[in-house]
Parts: C-alpha cells; structure tokens; sequence
C-alpha cells in the first residue's frame, strides 16, 4: 500500500512534467487567434530544455485581469485560484514552517553548547532564508515568456533535465508533502492521548476508557479530511493557515513561557529523570547529530513554489515582489518562535531534555505535577489544532498530483464528488502507513537528510543552471559553494543518523502504535 502511494505520485508528477503555466496577454483573444498563435510559435525554438504542450509563450500581461493559466491549471487545486495577496502568503508559509522537528532544538544545544548551538542556529535561519530568496525569485525566471513555475518537480525539470530533474526531486518532494502527513497523523494522535490523560488528571476509571494508538490515529485522520472538504484549492486555506500560524506562536509562547517561570528542574532528581533523555551527549555523533537536528527544523521550501502560485502577477507588480514581503515576515515569526525554544529549553532542562518531545516532553514530565491540568491540556489542543492546519498545506500538492492524473487523461476538471474522494483515499493511505509504521518520526532524521539538498543544495544548483550566471562571479561562486557545502552537510547528518540507529536500534513495532 506504501508503494501504491508512492507510484501514484511519480506518474502523477511525470505525467505533468511537460505542462508551464503560461500568463495571457489578451484574455478577450478568440480561439481562432491563440490557435493561430500557436501555429506561428516554434516550442523548439523556445526552448530546448522541456518539451511545452498545452501553453502559449506571450508577453507579461499589463494588469491583473489577464487570464494567467492554462485549462488545466484552472483546474487543479494549487493554481486554481491566483487571489492570494501577502498576508495570505505569510500565513501559508508560517504554519508550515514550524514543525515537530522545532520541538528538539533544545536537543542540539545539548550537544553543541552555548556559542556553536546559536551559532549553527544562525547559519541555518540565513542558509534558509537565502535559498527561498532563489526560489521566490525563479518561480518567473524569465519575464519575456510569463511562465510560472509553480511546482518544485516542474522547475527542476527546467533545471536539470527531464530525467535528472525527475530523478532528483521526486522522492524529496514526495516525502515532504505525503511523508509530513503521515508523521502529523502519528504525532497528533499521539498528542490527542496525551489530551485525553491530562484532563483525567491519574483517574485510574477515565483513563481505562482511552482509545488505543489506532484508534487516535483515525480521530485525527478524519478531522484532517473532514476540514479538507470545506478548501477546494491551496489559496482558500488562508484562513486555516492563519489559525494554524496563531496556534504555533501561542504555544510555542506558552511553553517558553512556562518554562522560564518555572525556573530550572532539580538536576539531582531521581534517576528516571536524567534516563528520559537517552544516553551520553558526548562525541562527534552527537555533535552531527545536532546539526541534522537544526537543520531540518526549518521546512516548507517544496512548498514555496506552490504557495507564489496562488498571487496574482503582472509587469508592474510581479508575484516575487509580494511573495519575498511574506516571506521576510513570516521568517521574521519563526525566528521569534526558533531561538525563543532553543535557547529557553537549554537553559531550562540541559542535558535532560528527552528524545522524544523535546521541550514539550521536558516541560509536562518535570512541571506536570505542579501545574494546573487545564495549561497543560490547552497546550496539547492547541498543539494539535496547529499540526491539523498544517496538515492541510502539506497535503495539497498530494491532491493536486492525484486531481492532475483524472485531468490530463478526461481533460476536464474533477466533479466535486471526485475530490472529496480523492482526499478521502488520500486520508485512507497515509492513514493505513502510520498505523503500519508508527515509529516513523524515530526514522526523521534518517528519512529527512536524504531530502535536506531540496532545501539547501537544489535552489542553489537550479540558479547557476538557469540564470547562468558568469564564471566565477559572486553569484555563480555563492551558488556553488553553497551547494557543495549543502552536499557535504546531507551525507554527514545521513551518516549520523544511520549511526545512531545503528547504535541504539531501533524498535520497529510494526501495525502496533501506542
């Protein structure tokens, strides 16, 4: 079932690698004109890196009005609506750029220290940063023509080739949209039990009544595709992404917060305590693993593309321009909310920060006793209500592969009915894999450091390769040194994380959440 998902991606993704969105000059032009127009254009001409079918290469429209898509970007759910603005852009790219993997910075600190924690820390919140700035930038990286490219497989189709391209990006983009998905289902449910016991406060009668691991994985897989119903397109989740950005600030506010007041645990507690955290700190494996850690706690760059596809562009204010604003103030969020957990989680539990949970764990194991059921059970809720709308953002470009295979074979839109039961397959199979493989998030950093070049390597290679820049020059050294160093940076955090498996093991309860 796990392949099922996997092939129907790939050809879903191949099946469109051909396909650009083009931007009209004229909307009013009749079909006679633009057949006439295509007839006079040589695609080969063009260009000679992809193959364009179904596309019209004009000029930058002057206005909002123009008719920016082709049929079938009309109809699939990332490009159908092109109303987003930069608020709805920020709100997008805050709720899915803080994950669960945040939760474990204060995890690197401790194998770090102080002054290499903050400073790696850095040198990933800048990396981050710069490699969005490419991408923002190549969604309309050739103005004359007004092609968008608002897929990440598209543009490194256009990049690399149509074999490499595919070969490359497939399996990264796969599993940060499906593979995120299926991790928010194991994390969330496991996060609903934990709800479920802190409001029963040791009621030995209450807790008798939970579910099993299975059973909260399904409550919120069925919340998840419940509230899909309602969002037929990436841009109408603006208002779930706002929630969901909210909900991320706050509790990342509260257990700071909470942390700080609280002041630092007894160090000298009895030794369950200091076993919580797993083992020895020490050592050059800790130390790459601490940089896998900072790492792969910023996300959503598969998404960038996608989410610069919902603006609105024309030649007087192009979709960059709007797109880089939201991405400025929701960087600027997320630094407020990154160092904020890295830096109080040190500081409050040191080397007894756990393995699992990160600073949440930490926070409920040393200050359950002594805080109010009700803080403890709001944080939950609305650790919960966050990983549901983020949910919704990762799992778009899966409906949109799965909405692309039905258009381009009946070369009309999908019928209602036909979407909400495509989200409801969808829900049915990443569901089907948590239950399967629940110990998935154990094999995040593992799985994450073979995907951590579409965030730090590929942006970088995708400008040399289509801006072209000078030999030697600022850019085409920039580019390429941080590419090499993002090469060098994925091998050494996957060897850690193989390592460390190879080291502790790991428990591989198969069909057995709990």
């Amino acid at each position: 079932m796990a392949e099922s998902v996997i092939n129907v991606g790939v050809e879903s993704t191949v099946e469109y690698s051909s396909k650009v969105t083009p931007i009209f000059d004229d909307e009013t032009s009749s079909t006679a004109e633009i057949k006439s127009k295509e007839q006079a254009i040589n695609v080969s001409e063009i260009s000679s890196v992809l193959e364009v079918q179904d596309s019209r290469i004009v000029t930058m429209p002057e206005d909002n009005n123009a008719d920016e898509r082709n049929p079938q970007d009309r109809w699939l759910p990332i490009t159908e609506s092109r109303n987003g603005s930069v608020l709805t852009a920020t709100f997008h790219l805050l709720c899915s750029g803080i994950g669960v993997q945040a939760l474990l910075l204060p995890l690197a600190f401790v194998s770090l220290g102080w002054f290499w924690g903050i400073l790696c820390l850095s040198v990933a919140y800048s990396w981050q940063l710069y490699t969005t700035w490419l991408l923002v930038n190549l969604h309309e990286s050739s103005p004359q023509t007004g092609i968008r490219y608002s897929r990440f497989l598209h543009l490194s189709i256009v990049a690399f080739g149509e074999k490499l391209g595919k070969l490359l990006a497939i399996f990264p983009t796969l599993y940060l949209s499906s593979g995120t998905c299926i991790i928010y289902i194991i994390t969330g449910g496991t996060i609903m039990e934990l709800f479920f016991k802190s409001m029963c406060e040791n009621n030995a009668e209450c807790e008798a009544k939970t579910l099993t691991g299975a059973e909260w994985f399904l409550v919120f897989i069925l919340l998840a595709i419940f509230i899909a119903q309602f969002f037929p397109n990436l841009n109408s989740l603006a208002s779930i992404s706002l929630i969901g950005s909210i909900a991320a600030l706050v509790y990342v506010c509260i257990l700071c917060v909470m942390s700080v007041t609280k002041g630092r645990p007894d160090h000298g507690r009895p030794m369950e305590a200091v076993a919580l955290h797993g083992g020895d700190t020490s050592g050059i494996r800790n130390v790459f693993n601490g940089f896998g850690i900072i790492a792969l706690a910023f996300r959503g760059h598969n998404l960038v593309l996608e989410i610069q596809g919902t603006i609105p562009t024309n030649r007087k204010q192009p979709s960059r321009k709007s797109m880089w604003r939201g991405v400025i103030i929701s960087y600027l969020f997320i630094a407020m909310s990154m160092y904020p957990l890295a830096i109080v989680g040190y500081w409050a539990y040191g080397h007894q920060v756990p393995i699992k949970g990160g600073i949440l764990s930490a926070f409920t194991y040393f200050h359950q006793k002594s805080t109010s059921k009700y803080i403890i059970g709001a944080i939950y809720l609305i650790i919960i209500i966050n990983y549901l709308c983020a949910f919704q953002i990762y799992a778009m470009p899966a409906f949109d592969n799965f909405e692309r295979i039905y258009t381009s074979n009946k070369n009309k839109p999908c019928p209602r009915w036909l979407r909400s039961a495509i989200k409801v397959m969808f829900g049915g199979l990443t569901y089907f894999i948590a239950v399967a493989f629940p110990f998935l998030p154990r094999l995040g950093a593992f799985v994450g450091s073979i995907g951590l070049p579409l965030t730090l390597v590929y942006p970088c290679l995708m400008w040399v390769a289509i801006k072209k820049p000078g030999r030697f020059s600022r850019m085409w050294c920039l580019n390429l040194g941080l590419g090499f160093s993002g090469i060098v940076l994925s091998v050494v955090c996957f060897s850690a994380a193989l390592w460390s498996l190879i080291v502790n093991g790991l428990e591989a309860n198969f069909f057995k959440p709990r």
